[in-house]
Parts: C-alpha cells; structure tokens; sequence
C-alpha cells in the first residue's frame, strides 16, 4: 500500500453517530522547501541540503546517479521533473522492439509490472483479502479438528486472518455511512446559508435549529481554518473520505475483486520476469510523481520546487496500484533497477500481510550484489515495528541475515519539540534507522501542478535525495559506506517527543523510536563523505 495518507484529518470516533474532525497533527504553517532548511539559520528542522550546496558543494565535481521509484507511476512529462527522467540509452522509442535486450521493448524511461496491452491495473485487493480468499478455497472442505502440523498452524493464522479482515470491513462500512451521513447534514447547513462556498464567518453566525445542524457548525468552525475554503475542505475531507472508504470495499476488502488478468502473467510462476508494459506514469502518478519531485526536481529552473539531488535521473518501475503492492511484482521491480543501472531505489510503500517474501529478500540480495542502496518508508501507522509488520524489510524471512545496504525511514515534522515524531509515522528502536521530514512536504504532482503530502512516503525520497547526492559528489563510495554516513551524520535528539498508545498520549525519548535516535542531515553527511 502506497505509505502516504488519503485524509489528513477525518477521524471517526468510536461510538459516536457522526464524524469528529481532528488534527493527527496540526497543519504546520511551513516555509517552502523546509525540508531542505536548517533548524538554526530557518527555524525548521529540515536536513540542511541549502546549507550544504552554499557552502560545501560549489564548483565540486559531481556525476549523474541514476535513481529508482518504485510507486505507482511518475509523470515523465511535468514541468519540474522532464529534464531528469532517465532516458535509456540503449532503447530507441517507438519502435516495439527490444533494441537493449533486457527483455522489456521500448522501456525508454522504465517499466510497468501492472499493465499489458489489455490496460493498466489501477486498483487492487489488499494483501490480506488476497490471502483469505486463496486459503477460503485451500480450507473450504477442510476438516480442521484433523488437521496437524503445518496445516493446522495455516488454519489458525487463515483464522486470525479472517478475523483482521471482518473487522476492517466492518470499520470501513461504519465510517462510509457516518461520513455520508454527516455529507447528507452539510448539504442541509450550506442550503440553510444559500451558499456552496460561505466563508467562516458566515458559519459562525449560523443559528442552528437542532443538534446535527450545531455538530455540523461545530465541526466547520474547527476544521475550516485548516483549509483555502468550504469547497477545499469539502473536496478533501468529505468527498476524500467517501472515495477513500468506498475504494476498500469494492476493492481493497472485496474478495469477489480481482484485477490480475489485466496483468495476463502467470501469477503463481514468481521465475517469471519478462511482463508488463512500458507505460511508467498509469492512471494514478500522484503520489509517485510527488515521491520523484522531492529526491530530484530540478533546481535551478525557476520552477516549482527544489529537490534534494542535483544531479539524478529518475528511473520511473510502476509496482503499486491503489491497494496492495505484490510480492512478484516488488521483486521484479527491484531486480529490473538494479540490473539496468540504478544506484539507489526508493521505496515509499509497504502492507502488513506477504504472500511470498522470498521472492523480494532475493531480489534485495540481487541489488546488494550491484551496490544499490535500498530505501524504504517505514508506514504510516504509528506502530512499533517491531512489534507490528510492516513489509518489505531487511530481515530475510529464512533467517540468514538482514540486508546490509537498506535504510528504514520514520517521519519527522518541522519543529524541534515533542511534535518531531509525525503523529503517524512508524517507528522501531531496532528497525527504524532514522527520520526524516515527511509533514506538508510541498512537491511535484501530475500536469505540471503542486502539492503538499505527509507520510513516510515523503520521508524516504528525502533520505534517497541525500544518498543521491553523496553517491553524485562521491562516487567511490559503496552502497554501504553511503548508509553508514547518513546514519552516523543525523543530528541526535536528545529531547523526548509525544506518542501516542492506542488512546494515551506519552512521552519517550527519541532515541528509543529508532536506531540512530536522530534526524539526517545533508550538510553533516557531506562533511563526514569528505573524509572517507
């Protein structure tokens, strides 16, 4: 599942018939680019790539680093992105053949694993669904008081499982209804007004006639601040939260759904490398575009945004539709940027549940094995990881090891307090290795636009951004040597910072929410480069 959120602040509250709008985190007031700022000259705890460029980069020698996304597509042609899409130089355009011999004709800026000359998938089951619905068939004549050894422990977890997707259903039918309901309310409020778009001024004066219509100013006077106007807060939070939740149950949560035959691979043959399509932006760039910009937007075009990298080329390996990422298709993924060239892969997605893990630890040992640094958004679900999974990770799933050349990233926000810790970000002391800023990061998205997204999603392609430019500045570093400054660079927090436990809120120190206990930093991490 792409790691960003469709809703910033629409939480339904247990037990209540309506909506209640709340701030997971209150919407930081963020200067443009901050998470290329410096904490002492800006005031923001961005990672101090500004800082790094004026006074550390100038006249250097640098080389292009050829960048993977791995996410649902990037938008080659947007106006801050076009000059730094690869471009493979072995493939000629257009014309249907393997020109490079890799096995994917006309991959001129990359590849897509979910299309075929059917169509693209854009939506797709979640992992868990997928898993139920192919042990409903394995266990539907099953006797299981007869059952011993592996199969009653596949029982047992199908079980649990099923359980886990109940009650996701359940969860997301509840809040569809609450928000439709709370919509059907609004209509009645904005009518009442004679207004589509009334100010919130015009909320405040409104005079209620009976409690749902008091709830609903209550709320409007609460949330409207947060956005341009009625109709931004509408588009978002209200018609956001109806699309979101009626997308998991026709898609995410419906075992009746399943989108592989647009695919028309053999899904079950994970040796089979040579399918899809080459059509890298799909019908869904959002967020992958947005990923892109924040590692490698131009700098210097007067346009737009600012990424961290000066000097990549944006490999674009569509993997991830809306729902569940596949294990196939990551490994493939993975295996298809490393082998054409990729130094660094980043990737800004993640699910709970794995069908064939195997498959992806080989393909990250085949990474390691050409020297790319891995990436990957450590999720937005404010779990520990190392109690809750969150995959793909380095830990092989057989035991022999973990992958050398892999850094987890948490998120950070931009004040250096107890809000540091993104309210949602996931974090782990052992399985988390650092963070990075990923609240109201403004970047590139589809048709040459711009906008703000959080997530740990936009915390990786920081952390990418940065490995990005050492690999460019210092190209004799190794993949692991780049990890290893970044961790050993980050500025240590030594301050605690806010949690939240299930419904209580705690403090801990930031130390215990990841292994380096701190925050990268572009301007420490060159310094330390220069004395390998």
């Amino acid at each position: 599942m792409i790691n960003n959120f469709p809703l910033k602040k629409l939480v339904l509250v247990a037990g209540l018939c309506l909506p209640v709008f709340a701030y997971a985190q209150e919407a930081p007031k963020t200067k443009p680019n901050w998470q290329n700022l410096d904490l002492k000259t800006d005031s923001v705890f961005g990672i101090s790539t500004e800082k790094a460029y004026n006074e550390l980069l100038k006249d250097k020698k640098h080389v292009t680093v050829l960048v993977a996304v791995i996410d649902g597509g990037v938008d080659v042609d947007h106006e801050d992105l076009k000059k730094v899409i690869w471009n493979n130089p072995k493939e000629i355009a257009g014309n249907k053949k393997d020109d490079d011999k890799n096995g994917y004709a006309d991959d001129v800026h990359g590849w897509n694993f979910i299309g075929s000359a059917k169509g693209d998938v854009h939506y797709d089951n979640l992992e868990l669904t997928r898993l139920v619905r192919i042990n409903n068939a394995r266990f539907a004549k099953t006797d299981s008081t007869k059952l011993t050894g592996k199969d009653l422990t596949d029982f047992k977890a199908y079980g649990a499982m099923k359980a886990d997707m109940d009650k996701q259903v359940a969860k997301a039918q509840q809040t569809y209804t609450v928000i439709n309901k709370f919509n059907t309310l609004l209509d009645g409020v904005l009518a009442k007004l004679g207004s589509q778009n009334p100010s919130l001024e015009d909320i405040k004066k409104f005079e209620p006639k009976d409690n749902g219509e008091a709830y609903v100013k209550r709320v409007l006077e609460s949330a409207l601040p947060e956005f341009k106007n009625m109709a931004d807060f509408r588009e978002k939070e209200v018609n956001g939260g109806l699309t979101h939740f009626k997308e998991q149950l026709d898609y995410h949560l419906n075992l009746n759904f399943n989108s592989r035959d647009t695919v028309g691979d053999n899904y079950n043959n994970v040796n089979e490398h040579f399918y899809g399509n080459n059509d890298v932006t799909g019908p869904d760039a959002d967020h992958g575009t947005h990923v892109a910009g924040i590692i490698g937007a131009v700098r210097d075009n007067n346009l737009g945004i600012m990424g961290v990298a000066n000097d990549v080329a944006i490999m674009s390996v569509r993997t991830v539709p809306t729902g569940d990422e596949r294990d196939k298709d990551v490994a493939n993924a993975i295996r298809y940027a490393a082998a054409n060239g990729a130094k660094v892969i980043n990737m800004s997605f993640g699910k709970s549940y794995s069908y064939n893990k195997k498959a992806v630890d080989e393909a990250v040992k085949f990474a390691l094995s050409k020297d790319v640094l891995l990436v990957h958004a450590a999720g937005n679900d404010n779990n520990n990881t190392e109690v809750e999974l969150n995959v793909p990770n380095r830990t092989y799933e057989d035991k022999s090891g973990v992958a050398g050349a892999w850094i987890e990233v948490g998120a950070s926000g931009p004040k250096d307090d107890e809000t540091l810790k993104a309210s949602f970000s996931n974090y782990g002391k052992t399985s988390v290795d650092v963070f990075a800023p990923g609240v109201a990061i403004n970047s590139t998205t589809p048709k040459s636009t711009y906008g703000e997204h959080d997530g740990t999603s936009m915390a990786a392609p920081v952390v990418t951004g940065l490995a990005a430019l050492i690999r460019s500045y210092y190209p004799k570093l190794t993949a692991v040597q780049v990890k290893e400054i970044i961790m050993k660079s980050v500025v240590k927090i030594s301050h605690n910072v806010e949690i939240k436990d299930g419904e209580t809120k705690k403090e801990v120190p930031f130390s215990d929410l990841c292994v380096t206990g701190g925050v990268v930093n572009a301007y420490n991490a060159l310094q330390l480069a220069a004395t390998y």
